[in-house]
């Protein structure tokens, strides 16, 4: 471990000790750590400024009146008609959906890709840019902080069902174990809190769910498929790879873009069949799952089990949010060498034969996004088209 790195982790570990008497977590140690770096480059930025800087936090540390006003934006643009061309994508019906549509569309050039990290935190943006502008929002993006509720997520604020949550767990239904976790107490349609009536209309296009839904009528995933939104929140994933202390070390020791980016997104079919005999540090500290999939399928379910339509269950943006808040942390503590650093290639399939990312690169969110950027244009959260910062 680099000494920076290891001197980083002593610091947070050691500070883990007061968690309980000060209600902040090492993650948090850590981002105050960088929080000066990040003031130095807001200085400097030339469209940001302390006085328009949003600050996003995490879900439970917002009263009730701001997660109903969140509530009420998400189900505005769910009633907007869909901006694209119908006769192209007769699934997308809402403005919501746009979204869905374009995470659909782009999925095997943003994941594994050394495009993952800036095109989320784009995507993330624009999606609160609409709830603003179309819908009145008047606060931020609210993020999920995996660690704090990692032992029981399904009784988290984010997910317990009541009228301030994104709705909680599925019905119970039988059903089989998935190639990622093992069956949950769930499975079925989302039974509580303000989406229980949402429809899901894309995809499926890469269900994990057994049971499957049924197939859509198009074969990219873009044919109107109407069906209830099913989930099988478990703790099995979130009590294993997405605590504080896999937060930390992820942040911690991870001393480039591309062993960050890799041990974020690491995957393993069925992991409970090698657990006990995988050893990290024989496979370069790579985790058997990474953070963003045991989030995704922490939640589980359909959409939100499908890594292609994923942004149809309606926590996607707050998990984003916090893989965001993740990037971010990690960029402060280094601030002038991490900002502008790219690897990886451009497409999940081939990730290493096909073409090398760079920061020139485009991204083009079509109907849901302001402009065409530059990866560049993306990699600071006080530069470009942004002006936030996590709290």
């Amino acid at each position: 471990m680099p000494s920076m790195a290891r001197s980083l982790l002593f610091l947070v570990l050691a500070a883990s000790s007061l968690v309980g008497a000060t209600g902040k977590d090492a993650v948090h140690k850590l981002q105050q750590t960088g929080k000066a770096n990040l003031e130095l480059r807001l200085a400097k930025s030339s469209t940001c400024t302390k006085e328009n800087l949003q600050i996003r936090r995490e879900w439970g540390d917002i009263s009730k009146a701001e997660r109903r006003e969140y509530i009420a934006a998400m189900l505005c643009l769910m009633s907007k008609p869909s901006q694209l061309d119908q006769t192209e994508y007769p699934g997308a019906k809402t403005r919501y959906d746009d979204f869905v549509s374009v995470h659909m569309n782009q999925t095997l050039t943003i994941h594994g890709t050394g495009s993952f990290l800036a095109w989320h935190r784009y995507f993330t943006w624009s999606f609160e840019r609409a709830l603003r502008e179309e819908c009145g929002y008047t606060g931020s993006q609210p993020y999920w902080n995996w660690g704090k509720w990692a032992s029981d997520p399904a009784n988290s604020p984010l997910f317990d069902g009541s009228d301030t949550s994104l709705s909680g767990n599925g019905l119970k239904i039988n059903h089989e174990d998935t190639d990622y976790y093992p069956a949950g107490p769930g499975g079925g349609c989302i039974y509580s809190g303000p989406f229980v009536n949402m429809t899901a209309r894309l995809g499926p296009l890469s269900p994990i769910l057994k049971p499957a839904p049924a197939a859509n009528p198009l074969p990219n995933g873009m044919g109107d498929n109407p069906r209830c939104v099913r989930r099988d929140i478990t703790n099995y994933l979130s009590s294993r790879y997405t605590r504080t202390e896999d937060m930390v070390t992820l942040i911690a020791d991870s001393p480039d873009i591309l062993t960050f980016q890799d041990r974020m997104q690491a995957v393993t079919a069925r992991p409970w069949e090698v657990e006990g005999t995988y050893n990290p540090a024989e496979h370069n500290g790579m985790p058997l799952m990474g953070i963003h999939a045991s989030g995704h399928h922490t939640i589980g379910g359909d959409p939100g089990g499908d890594f292609y339509t994923s942004p149809n269950d309606p926590a996607f943006f707050n998990h984003h949010a916090g893989i965001d808040r993740t990037w971010a942390i990690w960029q402060w503590l280094d601030l002038e060498n991490r900002t502008e650093q790219i690897a990886g290639g451009t497409a999940m399939f081939d990730p290493v034969n096909s073409p090398r990312q760079t920061l020139d690169d485009i991204v083009d969110l079509g109907v849901v996004g302001d402009q065409v950027w530059r990866i560049r244009d993306l990699v600071s959260t006080v530069d470009g088209p942004f002006c936030y910062t996590y709290e």
